[in-house]
C-alpha cells in the first residue's frame, strides 16, 4: 500500500513540474522578425533595463531603413536617444505601399509603447483614429500636423534649404541649366522644388531648372524605387542639366548612381549623403540639404523621457538650424554669399515661396 502512494505521489509530481515548465515558457512569442531593436543592454524583450515604462515606438515610412536620407535621419534620432536615456526603441517598416501603417502603429500601442512615431506625412492619413483610440499614449508625426492633445507634429522649412542649395546649383552651374527630380508629387515634395528653383534663380535668372516627378501624388512607390530615380536622373543629364537635387527617398540613391555615370554632380536630401555615398560617388556630391529629422526625433524623446512632453507644432527652419546645407567634399562655389542668403532669409528679406 504504500508503494503505490508513493507511486502516485511519484507521478503528481511529474506531472505539476511538466505543467509549470510550460507556464515559464509562455514569456516567450518566439520574437517578432518584422522588428528591430535599438539601445544598449537590451534583453530578451528588448527592454533596455533602466525602466519598463520608457518605450519609443517608431514606424518608417515607406523605403523603410537604409534609405540613407530620410528614415535614416529618423533612425539616427532614435538610436542616439536610447543611447542617451536608455530607453527601450522598436522600429517597424511598414510593406512597400504603406498600407499597414495603422496596424504597426496600433500594434506599439497595444504592447505598451508610450511614445510612438510616425515617420512621414501619410501617417496623418491613419493618426487622427488611432490617438483617438489611445488617449494615454503619446504620439509623434514627422512632416505633416495632426491636431490632438497627445501628438506632437514636427514640420520643417523644406523650401528654405532647397533655396540654399539652389543657389549652390547655380553658382556651379557651367551649363546654366539644372533638374530636380521629386519622388512623388505632392504639396510637400513641391516645396522643395519651389524652394529650389527660386534659390537658383536668385543667383541666375536665366538658369534652366527641369522638373521630374517619379510617380504622382498617390502613388508612394516613388520613394522606394532606386531603379526608376536613375532612369529619370540620366533624361535630365542628357538633356543638358550638369547638377541636379532629388528629394525622392530611397530613389534618390538611383539619382547619385546616374550622376556618377554621366560624370555629373548631384545634390542630396535629408541626410548628409556626401558620407554615406561610395567613394565613387562622393566626388559627385555637391551638397545635400539637411534636414534634421534626426534632431527632431530626439528633441521629441527627450522631453518625453523628462515628463515635459508638448503637443502641438514645431517648426524645424533656418532660424533654429532645423535645414541647412552640408559642405563636405569642398565643392561649393562661394560658402560666404550662401550663409548672406541664409541671414537674409532669417531676417525676412528674403521670401522663399513654398509653391512652384
Amino acid at each position: 500500500m504504500k508503494q503505490k502512494r508513493w507511486g502516485v505521489f511519484f507521478i503528481l509530481f511529474a506531472v505539476i513540474s511538466l505543467v509549470l515548465a510550460g507556464c515559464g515558457d509562455d514569456d516567450d512569442d518566439g520574437g517578432d522578425t518584422t522588428t528591430t531593436e535599438a539601445g544598449g543592454d537590451s534583453g530578451d524583450n528588448g527592454d533596455s533595463g533602466s525602466s519598463g515604462d520608457l518605450k519609443v515606438g517608431m514606424v518608417f515610412d515607406v523605403g523603410g531603413k537604409g534609405d540613407k536620407s530620410f528614415n535614416d535621419s529618423a533612425f539616427k534620432g532614435l538610436t542616439e536617444a536610447a543611447e542617451e536615456f536608455d530607453v527601450e526603441v522598436r522600429e517597424l517598416e511598414p510593406d512597400a505601399e504603406g498600407s499597414n501603417r495603422e496596424a504597426l502603429m496600433r500594434q506599439l500601442a497595444d504592447e505598451g509603447y508610450g511614445l510612438i512615431i510616425g515617420v512621414g506625412f501619410a501617417f496623418a492619413e491613419v493618426m487622427p483614429a488611432i490617438v483617438a483610440d489611445y488617449p494615454d499614449t503619446e504620439f509623434a508625426i514627422v512632416d505633416s500636423v495632426v491636431e490632438a492633445d497627445n501628438v506632437a507634429s514636427l514640420v520643417f522649412a523644406e523650401h528654405e534649404g532647397s533655396f540654399l542649395v539652389g543657389a549652390i546649383a547655380a553658382q556651379k552651374s557651367e551649363a546654366g541649366h539644372i533638374g530636380f527630380v521629386g519622388g512623388v508629387e505632392t504639396q510637400l515634395i513641391q516645396k522643395f522644388e519651389a524652394g529650389f528653383v527660386a534659390g537658383a534663380k536668385a543667383v541666375n535668372p536665366d538658369i534652366v531648372v527641369d522638373v521630374k516627378y517619379i510617380t504622382p501624388d498617390g502613388d508612394f512607390s516613388g520613394f522606394a524605387d532606386p531603379a526608376r530615380g536613375k532612369t529619370v536622373a540620366a533624361g535630365l543629364y542628357a538633356g543638358g542639366a550638369d547638377i541636379v537635387y532629388h528629394a525622392a527617398g530611397q530613389s534618390g540613391n538611383g539619382v547619385i548612381e546616374a550622376a556618377v555615370e554621366a560624370d555629373a554632380l548631384v545634390i542630396g536630401v535629408d541626410s548628409n549623403q556626401y558620407l554615406s555615398a561610395s567613394p565613387e560617388a562622393q566626388p559627385h556630391i555637391l551638397t545635400s540639404m539637411l534636414k534634421r529629422v534626426d534632431v527632431a526625433v530626439f528633441n521629441t524623446i527627450e522631453a518625453w523621457v523628462n515628463g515635459e512632453f508638448t503637443a502641438g507644432t514645431s517648426l524645424f527652419s533656418l532660424e533654429n538650424d532645423g535645414v541647412g546645407f552640408a559642405t563636405d567634399g569642398d565643392l561649393i562655389v562661394d560658402v560666404d554669399a550662401i550663409n548672406e542668403l541664409r541671414d537674409q532669409i532669417v531676417a525676412g528679406e528674403i521670401e522663399v515661396p513654398t509653391e512652384p
